[in-house]
């Protein structure tokens, strides 16, 4: 039920209002209008089979073979309910139902029913030529009037407003999906001014009386057209060339939107409603990464998979991309509530998945993980909880130590004891000559896993310990695009810590991709380094985000820079001066040479920096950490003078 203030907005009220008459059409006035359309297309049949002579007409079994046609017509509209569709959404569906209705009863006249009236009578109850004219003027007019239904009913239910001109940016059968969805919504009113394709065979062709331009025409379309917006109607945009395209559009004030992937429309059709505005996410993607399916598979396939940090941003797409698969089984761990519930009820519902383990739970709790080893005996593990923001770590270096460290050799050591197969710590950049104690904690990670796999290699031991390196992931819980998000909705200002920030970004999928082919290739102790792209410059970014959001920097929002936090850098890296790369078969991924400890030495100097926690004496930890990590060097941190004194 529609609500009456809803009815009473002057736009979307009328239209509601027009569209209940349509819809008040009664399906026994659709079939009483069906059967006097058969009448007429009979009548219309003899008079053309007897050329308009009505004298002429006369034949055996006339009139009992207009009658029984006309009947048995009836009879298959209540078979087939023909009737029973929404006549203003009239479709292919529809059509296709009323032809089948039409020619099931066509074909038993003529080849049934005929021949048997004509062996008895030796006369046709009715005779072809009149069958064929009428079941082409029934086919003609019961979809023609639907048809016509439909076009008045959109052209009343659409409020009369100003056109807004669109630019469609691929044409072929993606383009007209769009159009047709264009001309649907009654919100507004939308005419394509041109279509943009990289296809030359499509260029200067016309589509639905609408000119193809190259991609080199745009800025002198947007000139010439104003349009209101641009809409990509396909996916298969190469990223530089969407990101050029954006870019040109943002130039001219013009919004750009994005068709979602057909697996995402409503019951297989696209609506209005889900052509959203093209995201900072969007334009930051890169081409898709060629995986090496079946050897990720091959890991996979009926094994039973541990995922830590399960309903974190890397741990929950990693969940997705896993189930692709087919494990054996999947464990959730988290020691998160309510987002572990919401993945659960994500994979039941959304994905048809239902072979896996939710498992509330810390890492740090050995005798908790013990448990889960014990009842599961994982095969296959992929390491994503950590703590991960770096101002926070610098506040608590013993929470820091506790969970990064701590927590992966529990589950390093538990991966010993139980025989997993393949152990993959989701490591960062921040681990790379770290500036803070969340990198140096996860450089000791590296460290730690890295030299109990040369250990047990030398004692041709499982499992194999592999480490992926990265940098700053879009849309992560804690990074800068969300926040970014929140103050434009919010009205601003946009905090920036330094104008020279820059970081490495990277979407979550590519990210959970890279992971998991690495993982399938690594063959022990590796690190596995990303290629990251280009640094992006922080402030630019967030100029992009504002111009995106329709927004003026300095006049509808501003950015204020606040100085960079404890522990943070200007500049990631992903490799420190020492260190070299070795290629891999995919090229976005490469192993780091790094310097490599003997493991009972570095089994020592955990043990004796997990003792410190006891104390909670943060300096005297600090300091271990440091003497761990000879190259963690403090930066904007009260422990910049233990650097100083060494």
């Amino acid at each position: 039920m529609v609500p009456l203030w809803f009815l009473e907005q002057p736009i979307l009220g009328q239209s509601l209002k027009k569209q209940s008459n349509f819809v008040n059409i009664s399906r026994w006035s659709i079939l009483v209008l069906d059967a006097g359309i058969v009448a007429f297309s009979i009548v219309l049949a003899h008079l053309l089979r007897f050329n308009f002579e009505v004298e002429a007409v006369d034949y055996v079994h006339f009139p009992t073979g207009p009658i029984l046609l006309l009947g048995i017509r009836i009879l298959t509209f209540f078979l087939f309910k023909t009737y029973t569709g929404i006549i203003f959404h009239t479709g292919l569906e529809d059509a296709q139902r009323i032809f089948l209705s039409l020619m099931v009863w066509s074909l038993a006249f003529a080849i049934v029913l005929n021949p048997i009236v004509f062996w008895q009578t030796n006369h046709y109850i009715l005779p072809y030529s009149i069958l064929i004219i009428e079941f082409l003027v029934s086919g003609f007019l019961l979809t023609g009037y639907r048809g016509l239904v439909k076009v008045l009913y959109w052209e009343l239910a659409t409020p009369q407003s100003e056109t807004k001109s669109v630019i469609v940016y691929g044409a072929g059968a993606a383009g007209v999906v769009v159009k047709n969805v264009l001309e649907k919504d009654i919100a507004a009113s939308y005419s394509i001014a041109a279509f943009i394709d990289d296809n030359e065979q499509l260029q200067s062709k016309r589509l639905l009386g609408i000119e193809v331009y190259a991609r080199e025409s745009l800025s002198s379309l947007l000139k010439e057209h104003r349009p209101e917006m641009l809409i990509f109607s396909t996916m298969a945009v190469p990223a530089d060339r969407r990101q050029s395209v954006v870019e040109v559009c943002l130039e001219h004030q013009v919004k750009v939107l994005n068709i979602p992937p057909v697996s995402q429309w409503i019951n297989g059709e696209l609506s209005f409603s889900q052509i959203r505005k093209v995201r900072i996410e969007d334009l930051l993607e890169r081409d898709p990464i060629q995986l090496d399916q079946a050897e990720i598979e091959a890991q996979i396939r009926a094994k039973v998979v541990l995922i830590t940090g399960a309903a974190g941003s890397i741990g929950s797409e990693l969940v997705r991309q896993v189930i692709q698969y087919h494990p054996k089984k999947l464990i959730l761990l988290d020691q998160a509530e309510t987002p572990l519930y919401e993945i659960e009820l994500s994979l039941r519902s959304k994905h048809q998945f239902s072979n896996f383990e939710i498992m509330l739970g810390d890492v740090r709790n050995q005798w908790s993980m013990e448990r889960i080893f014990e009842q599961h005996q994982p095969e296959v593990i992929y390491h994503a909880a950590a703590y991960k923001h770096v101002p926070m770590m610098e506040n608590h270096p013993s929470e820091a130590v506790l969970t990064n460290v701590w927590g992966t050799k529990v589950l390093a050591d538990l991966a010993q004891r139980y025989n997993s197969k393949k152990f993959v710590l989701v490591s960062t950049d921040k681990a790379v000559n770290p500036s803070s104690v969340m990198g140096a904690s996860k450089r000791i990670a590296e460290i730690y896993v890295q030299s109990l796999d040369r250990s047990l290699a030398q004692a041709k031991k499982s499992p194999k310990f592999v480490t992926t390196r990265f940098g700053n992931v879009l849309g992560s819980n804690g990074s800068v695009i969300p926040l970014f998000k929140k103050q434009i909705r919010s009205g601003g200002p946009l905090t920036i810590t330094h104008p020279e920030m820059t970081r490495y970004f990277m979407t979550i999928p590519e990210a959970c991709q890279l992971v998991m082919e690495a993982g399938a290739m690594g063959k022990g102790g590796e690190i596995f380094v990303f290629d990251m792209g280009k640094s992006i410059k922080i402030l630019d970014l967030a100029k992009r985000m504002i111009r995106l959001s329709g927004l003026q920097l300095g006049k509808d929002i501003h950015i204020t820079f606040t100085g960079l936090r404890p522990g943070e850098k200007l500049y990631e890296e992903l490799l420190n001066q020492a260190e070299t790369t070795l290629p891999t078969h995919h090229k976005k991924i490469m192993i780091a040479k790094v310097r490599e400890y003997p493991f009972t030495e570095v089994a020592a100097k955990i043990d004796a920096l997990l003792e410190l926690i006891k104390e909670q004496n943060e300096e005297r930890m600090v300091r271990a950490v440091k003497a761990l990590v000879p190259e963690f060097k403090s930066q904007n941190s009260i422990y910049e003078k233990f650097d100083q004194d060494s």
